[in-house]
């Protein structure tokens, strides 16, 4: 298939198809130098365009066109903030999106019906293995689908054969105990925890669709990291003060895929190096397991041993904790708890699938009748020790960025909260940097102008139309 002809371009078209490329991971730089090499310094935008069709490296190749028309409509301007070339390369090539892409030794997925069950399972252990080794974050195996993975949020291909129903379901269940596949067969739906060992843990979460089975693995990490490890180098020291208190409320919110989990299990992990407390976790599942350092750790999980995360908190009130730790704030009954819980000397860190702090807010107090608002908000006003805010940005080096949106409660943050203008919470985080309070644009900005991430992905996170017209 021949790249579509396109019109002639200025000076730094090439340039700019290489730097959207890159920022849409349609190709690594390692495969663009190859075709620089190959082409020479002065290839035109249609010559390189079709050299990386010819040579393999771009299967999506209507992605490839648009990128093609939006370099030339950006290359009068002229070149790229930042030469792609000049990069350095990154540690792990990012897989390329389509492309066919295996952790070694490759799996033979073609043969899983000739397989006994014994095959099956240890076939599926050493899969998750290799994936978790070779970086990625998940592993798919879905009927009607080829297996694929996602590494840096990008998905790859595993294998060119699509499962089918039969296959999709016995790959799924091979390494589920059998009360565990009745549960699954029987509801259609099931989460897990998976340990293959103390350090190969994995998140599962099974489900049908209408083709037949899906399974989704995610990889736990097998050490904590520090939240300074995490990209919150900047705002520790906010962090290390939220975490100092002993009652109160603290909320970490993102989209799904945003490290919520991973943040959540690093406070956790720096409470129990730093303090001598009972801490209990209610999670679904257990992902992360910490074992007693300082603290003595509870953990239990959504299923096995609890039936929701409202009655294990409310059990947890009988249960001398210190901190409590919740998975998710997903319904009235948890998050009235919680905030009741963190009104009566114990500090409450949970989770919410919120994309900033004035939407957390809304969310948090609008599940409550207006009845009980005026009473709801005073409650939160008290007890709101702080929100963190993330999501996790396609970075230039191939690999991803943290960007965070923290609001600190203070005074005015408090009065706000009673009032129920969270329209003014903007304005007031604004000025309240210095008290450690920061706001998704401006930290997205700020990336930007690290080179840490391209001007489209910023462009993509911000909503400020003057930092917007700032990014060229």
């Amino acid at each position: 298939m021949k790249f579509r002809a396109l019109p002639q371009g200025m000076n730094h078209d090439t340039l700019w198809l290489v730097r959207l490329g890159l920022d849409h991971n349609l190709f690594n730089l390692s495969q663009a130098k190859a075709v620089r090499r190959s082409l020479g310094d002065n290839a035109e935008l249609m010559d390189f365009a079709q050299k990386l069709i010819d040579e393999g490296l771009v299967h999506d190749i209507e992605t490839l066109e648009k990128l093609a028309g939006l370099a030339l409509s950006k290359s009068p301007k002229g070149p790229p903030v930042d030469d792609p070339f000049a990069e350095g390369e990154a540690s792990a090539p990012v897989p390329t999106a389509g492309k066919l892409i295996a952790p070694s030794p490759k799996f033979a997925f073609e043969k899983v019906e000739t397989m006994n069950d014994d095959q099956v399972a240890a076939g599926m252990r050493e899969l998750l293995k290799d994936c978790a080794r070779f970086g990625a974050s998940d592993l798919h195996l879905s009927t009607g689908a080829r297996p694929f993975i996602r590494k840096n949020r990008a998905l790859s291909y595993l294998s060119e054969h699509v499962l089918k129903a039969p296959e999709a379901l016995r790959l799924n269940v091979a390494l589920m105990a059998s009360h565990q596949r009745n549960i699954f067969l029987e509801k259609k739906d099931y989460d897990y925890a998976l340990a293959l060992s103390g350090s190969d843990r994995y998140r599962v979460n099974l489900m049908f669709h209408k083709n037949g089975a899906a399974g989704a693995y995610r990889m736990v990490p097998d050490k904590v990291r520090t939240l300074a490890d995490l990209g919150f180098t900047k705002h520790h020291e906010t962090l290390m003060k939220m975490l100092s208190y002993h009652n109160g409320l603290i909320l970490i919110t993102g989209p799904v895929g945003s490290g919520k989990t991973t943040t959540l299990a690093s406070m956790v992990a720096h409470l129990n190096e730093t303090r001598t407390d009972h801490i209990i976790t209610v999670e679904d599942p257990i992902e992360v397991v910490q074992p007693a350092k300082g603290c003595n750790v509870t953990q239990r999980e959504v299923g096995p041993h609890t039936k929701s995360f409202f009655t294990a908190l409310k059990g947890a009130l009988r249960e001398d904790p210190d901190v409590i730790v919740i998975g998710e704030l997903r319904d009235l009954e948890t998050i009235e708890m919680a905030i009741s819980a963190s009104e009566t000397g114990h500090l409450v860190i949970g989770t919410m699938h919120t994309s900033d702090a004035a939407t957390t807010l809304n969310r948090l107090l609008d599940v409550f009748p207006p009845s009980q608002q005026t009473q709801i908000r005073a409650s939160v006003a008290e007890s709101l020790r702080g929100i963190v805010c993330q999501r996790l940005l396609p970075a230039t080096d191939g690999h991803l960025a943290l960007a965070c949106e923290i609001l600190v409660s203070n005074t005015a943050i408090q009065n706000l909260i009673r009032e129920g203008k969270s329209a003014g919470l903007r304005n007031t985080m604004e000025t309240g940097v210095k008290e450690g309070m920061c706001l998704m644009d401006n930290v997205v900005y700020g990336l930007w102008q690290e080179k840490r991430i391209s001007a489209e992905v910023a462009q993509a996170n911000i909503t400020n139309r003057v930092l917007k017209n700032k990014i060229t």
